[in-house]
């Protein structure tokens, strides 16, 4: 009966331990971009964790992927909306260290501050965001906070005779990467930030 009570009691020990490892795992993954889905199709495929565990023991490395996205394509343009202006940029490598965010300071200017702002920079065009959002896991932590604009692109609310133009940003609100709009006649919250190349 004793051996029973000590057998028991060392796989109770062994299942919170594991439970504990398990939360830490969920935290770091989560930390570096991971999603439930992701996870869950890690924990699914044997190939895919065989891999991992080749290369945390040495046995293999990885090579990353380049990222080139097609700034000349069309951008993706909701049901509702018209593309105004496209600024095409040919291919465009995605390189976090190479990619800068401005902040925009909407006491600086009268009229129309925000197409002043961006005037004559590197302005990077909704196509980034479009991928970015089918592969957040390239979203760089620190944006998280801030609404990042693409004004390389400008959209414009269709029949609404000019008046509603605005440009596609990139917000993490509901636990999720997210696209949103703001509108040039729009008070600019201070968290507004312009996405353009670094030079």
């Amino acid at each position: 009966m004793s051996e029973r009570i000590v057998a028991h009691k060392e796989v109770g020990m062994s299942k919170f331990s594991a439970i504990g490892l398990a939360h830490k795992l969920f935290l770091a993954a989560e930390e570096q971009g991971y999603t439930p889905e992701l996870l869950n199709i890690l924990a699914e495929d044997s190939d895919l964790f065989r891999q991992l565990l080749a290369v945390q023991s040495g046995g293999a490395r990885v090579v990353m992927a380049e990222h080139i996205i097609d700034c000349d394509a069309d951008p993706y343009v909701p049901w509702n909306m018209v593309v105004e202006k496209h600024q095409k940029d040919g291919p465009f490598r995605w390189d976090s260290t190479k990619v800068g965010i401005l902040p925009f300071i909407y006491e600086k200017y009268e009229g129309n501050p925000f197409r002043k702002e961006f005037e004559n920079k590197p302005v990077l065009n909704a196509n980034v965001l479009d991928y970015l959002l089918a592969n957040t896991y390239l979203i760089p932590k620190e944006w998280r906070n801030k609404r990042v604009s693409f004004p390389g692109t400008i959209y414009r609310i269709k029949n609404s005779n000019g008046a509603l133009v605005g440009v596609a940003c990139l917000r993490h609100f509901n636990d999720m990467w997210n696209r949103s709009f703001h509108y040039f006649d729009e008070t600019f919250d201070c968290d507004t930030f312009i996405a353009l190349r670094a030079s």
